[in-house]
């Protein structure tokens, strides 16, 4: 018998957050994963971004869809809400929601096979409609829950547990994100919780569509000499484009543009992206540029992570809609049925 629930208790002597909130609070259930698997290490840091965010646990909604990935949600902000969509449809579901209730931080949760195969259209569609959200992309390579086959976005070369090779060119969800206008692009690891959580913390504060695909091992299936997504192969391959941390507020921030130094990346919310510049031709608000280096990096075998594409002064699908600011369940019946005049207003408009 397997006992999942977690004790309530939380040690007096555990930190706390602005809003008196611990780590602990920001837990789920206990993840039923492969031990080692980096989806876990994904959910812990998400778990530590929203405590450092002070975030309430209760303004966040979070979707997904099908496979290992999807599973995700219920192990961290237990006291959030939650969809588990069916496989590939989690965007559409939480584009609805969003036009619904905008006054939510809205955080999709998916996998390589969810976002890159099935669900390819939906990941594209969300992306360029700028929904304001932040989509995470748990991406391993493979298909855990059916037995390791290859994902789309396995590598063209790269061998299976069992010494198969793919013959199928990757699609490369980087690309396509800053091809089809997210606002929002950057990659990482989910062994690298130095780099991910803030990039997690900026890609929430961030006003648009924040896309993150975080290289995730899959330690069944595809940890082994000849995959391109192992521990070890990411760690040798890994190329920074930059060092960054997060600030929440104006204040106390330096700005130096020399290479080595600082770069400052004010979001529409008013809040501090921080980059250190490591490469001094490298800048994250120009997208082909992006683009480029993507390529390169990819033609050289190298894993590119960082923010690699940010617009700073992004707009959402409702500065897009002109959709009214109150969010729809605050509506009451004289504002959702304003009578019969004003609908043919409309019907008019239309003919």
């Amino acid at each position: 018998m397997t006992y999942l629930a977690k004790p309530k208790l939380h040690h007096p002597t555990l930190p706390k957050n602005k809003l008196g909130y611990t780590r602990r609070d920001y837990e789920g259930k206990v993840s039923t994963l492969c031990a080692g698997c980096g989806h876990d290490s994904i959910s812990a840091a998400l778990i530590q971004a929203f405590w450092e965010l002070d975030v309430e646990p209760h303004r966040v909604a979070k979707l997904s869809g099908i496979g290992c990935s999807s599973k995700t949600p219920d192990y961290f902000l237990g006291n959030s809400h939650g969809f588990n969509t069916v496989h590939g449809r989690m965007p559409s579901v939480l584009t609805g929601a969003n036009l619904a209730n905008r006054d939510l931080i809205y955080l999709g949760v998916s996998g390589d096979g969810d976002s890159a195969s099935i669900g390819l259209g939906q990941f594209a569609h969300v992306m360029r409609r700028g929904v304001n959200m932040t989509y995470i992309l748990e991406n391993n390579g493979v298909y855990g829950l059916t037995k390791g086959q290859f994902s789309a976005t396995a590598d063209m070369g790269s061998k299976s547990k069992r010494g198969q090779v793919n013959t199928d060119s990757a699609v490369d969800t980087i690309s396509l994100a800053l091809i089809m206008g997210a606002s929002f692009v950057a990659r990482s690891f989910s062994g690298d919780k130095a780099q991910l959580v803030p990039l997690i913390k900026a890609a929430i504060a961030h006003q648009g569509a924040a896309f993150i695909d975080v290289i995730s091992p899959c330690v069944a299936f595809n940890n082994h000499p000849g995959s391109t997504k192992s521990y070890d192969y990411i760690r040798e391959h890994n190329e920074a484009v930059n060092r960054l941390d997060f600030w929440p507020s104006r204040e106390a921030i330096t700005i130096d543009y020399s290479e080595g130094g600082l770069i400052e990346v004010p979001q529409h919310d008013g809040s501090i992206l921080k980059l250190r510049k490591l490469d001094a031709d490298y800048d994250p608000r120009d997208r082909i540029v992006a683009l480029e280096h993507v390529a390169r990096a990819a033609e050289k075998g190298e894993v590119l992570t960082g923010l690699l594409y940010v617009h700073a002064e992004a707009q959402d699908l409702h500065a897009h809609l002109n959709t009214y600011a109150v969010p729809l369940n605050k509506l009451g019946e004289k504002e959702l049925c304003p009578g019969a005049g004003v609908l043919e207003k409309i019907n008019a408009a239309l003919r």
